[in-house]
């Protein structure tokens, strides 16, 4: 048996001659589609690389892997073939860097670090940290110290002949305790595991602020040489912050890129002493601001790089337009 395929790009049409004419020689899906056809998808471990001998013709992994590079489709053919080789497309993303190197497409002599979160198919509502969990537990013992009171007060005056009231009161007791063992038996998952976070849906994924957004999902971070814009390091993580993700994601990009040394730069936000030292150690030059914190930044004060010093004067002007002098000895 065979794949399903299309027609033959080759083929004789009445305008114009050929399917083949419709896609520029400059066209990005011209790479793509040489890039794939030199791919070993067997030794990548994709699956579905032999066509089954019975049933349905399936689809060419090469075809959909064409696919889904260049135009990210999220049908479900498309999205079972990415779950499906989700291992696999690591090693295709390794194989196409490589790839770019041997075209020297990349200048191997700075790197920009950066992150993006990526919603999670796990609901806020799905998510629960130690506190959510403390909360809720102090909550439903409160409701239940009250329900349980009046359901002592109701035993002796039930309402309606069939005592409905009782019995309804009762099954929202007996909800509020299964629900309360439930919380309590995700603490207790989480105090033997030492995570801050747990999500039932998508167990990975974790609750990240964006902007003054929160939502339930992922932080990528990618490496980008300088020369093309081009990515030649990416990684998906649960960690909330990028702060201490500045190696993670530098040193891999450097190894790959085959340099002795690398710059890289990043925002504020990866600013972390030991982290700058374990990439000098590696020969990657970081240059990170370091963020004003501190008491003073938290209370709205000017931070300390908005003074500017003249040495001419040896006195600092404020953002206010206020100059301060040293106090000299009398």
């Amino acid at each position: 048996m065979t794949y399903m395929s299309g027609h033959d790009r080759s083929q004789i049409l009445l305008l114009p001659e050929a399917v083949d004419d419709y896609v520029g020689l400059d066209n990005p899906e011209r790479f793509i589609d040489a890039s794939v056809d030199g791919l070993d998808l067997a030794e990548a471990s994709f699956s579905g690389v032999e066509p089954k001998v019975t049933g349905r013709p399936g689809y060419a992994p090469a075809d959909l892997l064409k696919l889904y590079i260049y135009l990210k489709p999220d049908f479900k053919t498309i999205a079972d073939f990415r779950r499906d080789n989700r291992t696999a497309f690591r090693q295709v993303f390794r194989e196409f860097v490589l790839l770019c190197r041997q075209l020297d497409l990349f200048g191997r002599e700075l790197l920009a670090v950066d992150g993006t979160r990526i919603k999670a198919v796990n609901n806020k509502e799905r998510n629960f940290t130690r506190a959510s969990l403390t909360q809720f537990i102090k909550a439903a013992d409160a409701e239940l110290e009250d329900d349980l009171e009046r359901l002592d007060k109701s035993d002796g005056t039930e309402s309606g002949k069939d005592g409905s009231r009782v019995k309804n009161l009762a099954e929202k007791i007996a909800a509020i305790r299964e629900r309360r063992e439930r919380h309590k038996d995700l603490l207790a998952e989480l105090d033997q595991s030492g995570e801050s976070q747990i999500s039932l849906t998508d167990p990975d994924s974790r609750a990240i602020a964006a902007h003054t957004h929160v939502a339930v999902g992922y932080n990528v971070q990618v490496a980008v040489d300088a020369k093309h814009k081009l990515i030649v390091e990416q990684q998906v993580t649960n960690q909330v912050v990028d702060v201490g993700l500045l190696a993670q994601t530098a040193e891999p990009a450097k190894e790959v890129l085959g340099v002795e040394h690398i710059a890289v730069v990043a925002d504020r936000g990866y600013f972390k002493i030991e982290d700058i030292e374990t990439c000098e150690k590696a020969g990657i030059d970081p240059y990170v601001p370091r963020p004003q914190r501190g008491p003073s930044v938290r209370a709205g004060r000017f931070r300390k790089d908005e003074f500017s010093y003249d040495p001419t004067s040896d006195s600092f002007l404020c953002p206010a337009g206020q100059r301060l002098h040293p106090i000299r000895p009398l």
